[in-house]
């Protein structure tokens, strides 16, 4: 399969338009950030920071981690308003898994089922990309993303404790959905490092 890795996704919620956003675009992704502060509090102990887009946009990789193309996309409204922003890495960890890093809507729109939505149109587009996996990592006690991403189809894989994230450590749960039919134990041997842990 050819991957267009220039390639965006399309957006069926009428109104809205996927764009790219790209280090110019910081000031912007920094307002979005600020007035999301439920997210940051829930997942970082601490509102966004003022540096936080500049340096996510930067798209910096743990070290040793690789990805064949890393997407900041933003979903713009009618008024050119900034509704949602994706933060998605393809090839991450092993060739055919996506890893969606955030997935943000606007507070004012929360319930309303663009998540759902968005969600669908960034799935479908990374399968025409070649993608078989979506890969994700939830923050325990993040109730919203704990109820939200099994209803989409995500099953976890690996409990992981002890990570740094702004001020506080957090246990995340990495969770994994298949695209093309794939097993969980097809996925495991693809990437090592999700395997569970024997207690």
């Amino acid at each position: 399969m050819d991957v267009d890795l220039h390639a965006l996704p399309g957006c069926s919620i009428e109104g809205v338009a996927v764009v790219e956003l790209l280090g110019a675009d910081a000031a912007e992704l920094q307002g979005f950030f600020d007035r999301s502060p439920g997210y940051f509090l829930a997942v970082n102990g601490e509102p966004a920071t003022p540096t936080e887009a500049r340096e996510e946009l930067q798209g910096q990789l743990p070290a040793g981690w690789c990805c064949s193309r890393m997407y900041w996309l933003g979903y713009r409204d009618s008024e050119q308003q900034l509704v949602a922003v994706v933060n998605i890495a393809a090839d991450l960890l092993a060739t055919g898994v996506w890893h969606i890093g955030l997935l943000l809507v606007d507070t004012r729109l929360h319930g309303s089922g663009l998540a759902q939505r968005l969600h669908a149109d960034l799935e479908a587009w990374a399968v025409r990309q070649g993608a078989a996996w979506l890969r994700l990592t939830v923050v325990v006690g993040n109730r919203k993303a704990e109820r939200f991403w099994p209803k989409l189809g995500y099953v976890p894989v690996r409990t992981r404790e002890g990570i740094r994230m702004g001020r506080q450590l957090n246990t995340v749960s990495i969770q994994v959905k298949a695209l093309a039919g794939g097993q969980v134990d097809d996925y495991l041997r693809q990437v090592p490092r999700d395997r569970p842990v024997a207690p």
